[in-house]
């Protein structure tokens, strides 16, 4: 995937907030298939992708805190909570349970990992495991977009719980037998979750560190108003 592409390309059309999605492997046992999760924090593991607009500039030396947009995060976790008290009073069967924060450690793919480097990421801290969202947030940053990402959880990671291999299954039996409906509701779910929570900020003014995360370089004269002035177009985006 062109990240950068695809960051660029947003930024060109006006857009100022990201809500991404995302379907991670549990590897905090408080987390099962079906449950939706706002992550709150980031390892990235990922080897070979290009992960800055900014290569040999001098610039872009950028805090990553918060990591996610919070405004962004609390409007999700508002309409999110709403979702699922609206599910409940009408006693219908919806996704599992929402969690708020969580460390989402991003691997390299396209295989899935080790049990080592299940327990190496346990280790430092990861409570999921995916293949999106680096560099996707850093790159969004770059350009002055606040973002945010949902999770859906779709399996255990590798050694979580004890699996056995199921020929030809999806991911091979890391999936329990039974829970692909709560991971599909999970799934099904977030549409409506983004559009309530765009719905809820939008015409505010953003009032964050992710819409002035380039300010001092402006301060400096380094970049001018125009962010085509800042950067290259990254191969794929156009103009």
């Amino acid at each position: 995937m062109n990240y950068r592409a695809n960051i660029y390309a947003a930024k060109s059309l006006g857009v100022t907030r990201i809500v991404a999605w995302t379907g991670p492997g549990a590897i905090s046992r408080k987390f099962r298939p079906g449950d939706l999760v706002l992550p709150d924090d980031l390892l990235d593991f990922t080897k070979n992708r290009p992960s800055t607009f900014y290569e040999g500039m001098g610039i872009g030396f950028l805090r990553q805190y918060p990591v996610f947009c919070e405004t962004l995060r609390n409007a999700l976790r508002d309409a999110a909570y709403r979702g699922e008290a609206l599910r409940r009073g009408a006693q219908r069967r919806g996704v599992g349970r929402i969690h708020f924060g969580a460390t989402y450690a991003c691997t390299e793919g396209p295989r899935l990992e080790t049990p080592a480097e299940i327990r190496f990421l346990a280790s430092a801290g990861a409570d999921l495991v995916g293949m999106t969202l680096c560099p996707e947030a850093f790159l969004a940053r770059e350009l002055e977009i606040c973002y945010a990402p949902v999770a859906y959880v779709t399996n255990y990671a590798e050694g979580v719980r004890e699996m056995p291999y199921r020929r030809g299954a999806l991911f091979e039996g890391m999936l329990p037998p039974g829970a692909a409906a709560a991971v599909e509701a999970a799934k099904n779910a977030i549409p409506g979750i983004a559009i309530a929570a765009a719905r809820a900020i939008a015409g505010e003014e953003r009032d964050c560190p992710c819409a002035i995360s380039m300010e001092r370089y402006r301060k400096r004269g380094v970049i001018g108003p125009d962010f085509r002035g800042w950067v290259a177009v990254p191969k794929g985006a156009g103009r």
